[in-house]
């Protein structure tokens, strides 16, 4: 599991250029079954996703085509997790 931190650059102001972009490579995340949350940092700091079930090879190509990323509008940290323990409603996150 992955917290994916896209924090905005100076490049910031140009976020509405790209929004559509940005918003259908998250549509395209959770189609593919590998975002479980995707949201905003507060306050207006960016955004982060959840990511599940992805080698991290896989990640780092998904995050670099984020039209976000590419044109500079965030930068992206990608935090790898390795589940210990859970709440029950979690389980799926050791499948």
């Amino acid at each position: 599991m992955c917290i994916v931190l896209l924090k905005f650059s100076t490049h910031q102001d140009q976020a509405s250029a790209f929004m559509e972009g940005h918003k259908e490579w998250i549509k395209t995340g959770f189609e593919y079954g590998v975002f479980l949350l995707a949201g905003g940092l507060q306050p207006n700091l960016g955004g982060a996703v959840l990511a599940h079930n992805t080698a991290m090879s896989d990640l780092l190509d998904r995050v670099n085509n984020d039209p976000f990323v590419v044109e500079n509008v965030v930068s992206a940290e990608i935090f790898e997790i390795t589940p210990s323990k859970t709440d029950e409603r979690l389980k799926f996150l050791f499948d």
